[in-house]
């Protein structure tokens, strides 16, 4: 497909994540951008700044009958009116996976998987690509702390894309270079069974280019079925593994280590940001540059200024009386990590984490999981489900986590709670979690703790 000959593009779900990666793409490659969104957030008013036109009521008459290609999100409903007027008057409609299909099939494509790990790992590539003086245009599903932005554009033919599970997205790409960090029980409301889903991550590997590469993580279920036309697997520190980190020291929030692949060493790496979660990450993210062949010695350097990416175990404030991590975690195994991360870093602090669980449907199926990730806090505080793209369920509600919890520390807030907690208790580790809206609150949650 010649991207280029698409000059009008219009999006229904611009403001997400994932679509205004595209959105991007299409404005830096000189294409004129307009789209519709629910709601007006700080995404698209930067989209508006650098050049996009959006509006956010749902009408035939606002949408744009000049386009010559319309991409929607699976999310978009399907009583959508513009989303069904386009269909009708036979415009080209694609989904969001449809033009990252494109894009994967012009360029030499690293993709990244997994039910959790892929923001951060796909952040990391790019950025190490990037600033080990390769260049990649890279379409991620978070913001990169460095850049801050979920997309960058290069004139080299190579390209980084984050490979959404979601509404089985990802099998339509076709990577050179894939990586796979996970896939535990999770969108059971798309899959059904975990089985269905791991199902998908395995075909996930068979869609690889002819002489391309699969980098799975070491000890994944059904790992003979876990093949690439070549293989590698990595792990945080199993030497079973082809790529593993040798003697990694904890120092002052982050953590130096060496990087072994066979005879290949690189040493006194230095990783500035939290999470022994984020070591392993960083373990994949530098594989994938030697199987690109990028100098070890500029790798080694890019990563000492990785800086994170927005809501992944991301230091808020970071003082003598007070450390404050938001994170993105809704998942049990993400916020097990996190909390394991958060205690490891700081042992001496009382760590109390407030989480809100998204959607009704993940927190039936997960409600175990998250009540003995949880249970590892010193307190908890849970908000009610962020409903997302759900109707409530019956009998569902956050005392269903709470109600298997072992740890009584635990009690259920609304917002405005929250908010009274954190100024009338005493707190040095304080955890805000979850992919719904929590993170409106951060900003002043930081205040308050500030002023504290």
């Amino acid at each position: 497909m010649n991207l280029s000959k698409f000059q009008k593009v219009y999006f229904l779900g611009i403001g997400g994540i994932g679509m205004s990666a595209l959105a991007r793409f299409f404005m830096q490659r000189g294409a004129e951008v307009r789209g519709y969104d629910r709601t007006e957030t700080e995404l698209t008013k930067q989209l508006v700044k650098e050049g996009a036109t959006i509006h956010y009521s749902d009408e035939v008459a606002l949408l744009w009958q000049d386009a010559d290609l319309v991409v929607y999100t699976p999310a978009i409903p399907k009583d959508n009116q513009e989303w069904n007027w386009y269909i009708q008057q036979d415009f080209l409609v694609k989904k969001r996976s449809d033009v990252l299909q494109w894009i994967t099939e012009a360029m030499h494509a690293v993709t990244v998987a997994g039910t959790h790990g892929k923001t951060t790992i796909s952040t990391m590539i790019g950025y190490l690509i990037r600033e080990a003086g390769a260049g990649c245009n890279a379409f991620l599903g978070g913001v990169s702390v460095n850049y801050g932005t979920n997309y960058w554009s290069s004139d080299k033919d190579l390209a980084v894309v984050e490979a959404d599970e979601y509404d089985r997205s990802f099998l339509k790409l076709s990577p050179d270079v894939a990586v796979l960090s996970s896939m535990d029980a999770d969108h059971l409301d798309i899959y059904g069974t975990l089985e269905a889903l791991e199902a998908a991550f395995i075909q996930y590997t068979k869609n690889i280019k002819p002489n391309g590469t699969l980098l799975v993580k070491h000890g994944l279920r059904h790992g003979a079925l876990l093949t690439g036309p070549t293989t590698l697997t990595y792990s945080l520190q199993n030497d079973a593994a082809d790529c593993f980190a040798e003697d990694i020291r904890q120092d002052n929030g982050g953590y130096h280590f060496h990087f072994v692949q066979g005879e290949t060493r690189i040493e006194n790496l230095w990783l500035p940001i939290g999470g022994m979660h984020n070591v392993e990450n960083a373990v994949a993210a530098i594989a994938v540059t030697q199987i690109l062949g990028l100098p070890s010695e500029q790798v080694k350097q890019a990563l000492a200024g990785f800086k994170g990416v927005k809501r992944r175990f991301e230091y808020i404030l970071r003082t003598e009386a007070v450390v404050y991590i938001d994170d993105y975690a809704h998942h049990p195994e993400e916020l097990a990590a996190l909390i394991k991360s958060a205690k490891h870093l700081f042992p001496n602090r009382r760590c109390v984490i407030a989480f809100q669980p998204h959607l009704f449907s993940r927190t039936r199926d997960l409600a175990e999981g998250f009540a003995r990730a949880l249970d590892a806090a010193d307190e908890v505080l849970l908000l009610d489900i962020y409903p997302a793209r759900e109707l409530p369920i019956s009998g569902v509600t956050s005392d269903t986590i709470a109600q298997l919890m072992t740890n009584p520390a635990h009690i259920i807030l609304s917002k405005a709670g929250l908010l009274e907690y954190v100024a009338r208790a005493p707190l040095d580790l304080m955890i805000t979690s979850g992919a719904g809206d929590i993170d409106k609150l951060v900003p002043e949650i930081a205040q308050i703790l500030s002023k504290k």
